[in-house]
């Protein structure tokens, strides 16, 4: 189980993109074919597939590119010396929020995780969460509409 995990956060950051790119360049489609005056009206289960991929697929890219950023690659030393930390040092890790600090003797710590990945990880999470939710509701209630499966 451990290695199987380890194999998928080796991997998404790697394949990840792909799939986001591909599911936007279909959402990017069914925008462009969809009926001119058609109007606003809530996304179809399809729709709401392609936004579930975006954002659950971001979500984990952006989580295994963070984590990969100090849990596995370089041992501590060449990670912490690689961001200027001097001295003698310990390393704290998080999984949840992405973290990895050198905590220096005199308690400075420098974080190896960037500020922008805990963020973009809750909004592909949340856009997920949403996106399954959404989905979930049009298919109980009735998908395909009459006149077909368009928005």
């Amino acid at each position: 189980m451990a290695s199987a995990l380890f194999l998928v956060l080796t991997l998404a950051p790697l394949v990840m993109p792909f799939a986001v790119v591909g599911a936007a360049v279909a959402l990017a489609r069914r925008a462009w074919v969809r009926l001119p005056g058609s109007g606003w009206h809530r996304p179809s289960g399809t729709t709401c597939a392609l936004l579930a991929v975006i954002g659950g697929g971001t979500a984990l890219g952006v989580y295994a590119w963070g984590v990969s950023r100090g849990f596995y690659l370089l041992d501590p030393d060449q990670m912490c010396a690689a961001r200027g930390a001097r001295g003698d040092y310990l390393v704290t890790r998080m999984m949840l929020p992405v973290s990895v600090r050198c905590v220096t003797e005199d308690g400075t710590g420098t974080e190896l995780v960037p500020g922008w990945v805990n963020p973009v990880v809750a909004a592909g999470l949340l856009l997920f969460v949403l996106a399954v939710v959404e989905g979930t509701i049009r298919v109980v209630r009735g998908w395909p509409r009459p006149g077909g499966d368009r928005g």
